[in-house]
């Protein structure tokens, strides 16, 4: 399999890679001495969890080795309940311990929690210290590796705390996907449904051509997957770094759903995947009532999901619930909960739902779930 470098350029930072390929973990170190972000760190901090740690850290620590970097290590419990402020707190104190300053480095070696703790630590701890993000699940390649945002949780909801931090280098090594179960595979693949939908008729035909290839892990139509993923979300990012001028809000799509099933389930109950492909039916279900979009289009993206292994949760709760953690997600304005609604296949738009008219359609929406049907 060829080795693909996508350039991330953000305007204000220096430009940097996400190397795609197969193996490319066991060069890792090599690849670092060719960043200037870190090409001269005295010390690097990798920063692992506990299933990745017996899988792949050995890998990584002879790389930097290979390389003269001085290199340690941080294992963390596995899950999404590591993102958390006391477990932020012990790896800020580790970090002192061991004397690291603005010149060394963090590797982020895991999925989307590890990369999102180890980015927040990293940006916080003396004011900020470059980060490699290594991930090692699909979501975290398709999606949160790239483009800067670290986060923690807190008890009122999810990704609360966090910065806007862009990595020294991605390295994005597709073999380590082999080992993850169909419960992390097809996370991701939400993830890639999603960016598919929001991105344009290209890729969102092609994924629906290549939707069994994908689910059952083709190595080129995986490596193929995760390249078009970064290309898109590097042109999103370049565009709009810290949000702020809406056009990164189309990465929200499906996720205001989505953050409050996980809220309200108990992390780690849905995989974030599953629930962002609820969160996108949910709001194919808004698009057709709010924007008149094509039942059409929101079957297709229906079908593609079911095609991916995303069928419905068939998850319920009631309405005032869901309506108050949706209230908590910092997308919210105003008080008014915010959606990201198709109009068509790349094209979007932010709609602001008022309280009455969500309640309303969340009843009829997850009233149709307890009935195992669409709504």
């Amino acid at each position: 399999m060829q080795t693909t470098a996508v350039i991330v350029s953000i305007p204000g930072h220096q430009d940097y890679v996400v190397r795609i390929g197969a193996g490319i973990r066991r060069g890792l170190g090599e690849q670092m001495r060719k960043c200037p972000a870190v090409e001269r760190a005295p010390k690097v901090l990798v920063i692992t969890d506990a299933n990745v740690e017996r899988l792949y850290l050995a890998d990584v620590m002879d790389s930097l080795k290979r390389a003269s970097y001085t290199a340690a290590s941080i294992v963390v419990d596995a899950g999404e309940e590591t993102k958390a402020v006391d477990v932020a707190h012990e790896i800020w104190d580790a970090m002192a311990d061991l004397g690291l300053t603005r010149d060394c480095a963090v590797v982020a070696l895991g999925g989307g929690v590890v990369g999102d703790l180890a980015g927040f630590c990293a940006s916080t701890f003396m004011r900020g210290i470059p980060v490699v993000q290594a991930p090692t699940t699909l979501l975290s390649m398709v999606d949160s590796s790239v483009g800067g945002k670290t986060a923690i949780n807190l008890d009122a909801g999810k990704n609360l705390v966090g910065t806007f931090f862009q990595p020294a280098f991605v390295c994005a090594d597709v073999d380590v996907l082999s080992t993850l179960d169909e419960r992390e595979w097809t996370c991701g693949l939400a993830e890639a449904a999603k960016i598919a939908v929001i991105d344009s008729d290209d890729f969102f035909f092609w994924l629906t051509e290549h939707a069994d290839a994908a689910f059952a892990r083709d190595p080129e139509v995986v490596a193929e997957i995760v390249s078009r993923c970064v290309v898109f979300k590097a042109n999103v990012v370049a565009q709009d770094e810290c949000e702020s001028k809406g056009v990164r809000e189309c990465l929200n799509y499906g996720h205001t759903l989505a953050h409050a099933i996980e809220v309200l389930s108990g992390y780690g109950t849905h995989s974030h995947g599953a629930a962002v492909a609820e969160g996108m039916r949910f709001a194919g279900f808004l698009a057709q009532e709010r924007l008149g979009s094509d039942p059409a289009l929101i079957d297709a993206q229906g079908a593609l999901l079911d095609s991916l292994g995303l069928p419905p949760l068939g998850w319920t709760a009631a309405a005032e619930d869901v309506l108050s953690a949706m209230k908590r997600d910092k997308k919210a304005r105003g008080g008014e909960v915010r959606f990201v609604l198709l109009e068509d296949v790349g094209d979007w738009a932010v709609c602001e739902v008022d309280d009455a008219a969500l309640i309303d359609a969340l009843e009829r929406y997850l009233a149709a779930e307890r009935e195992g049907g669409a709504a």
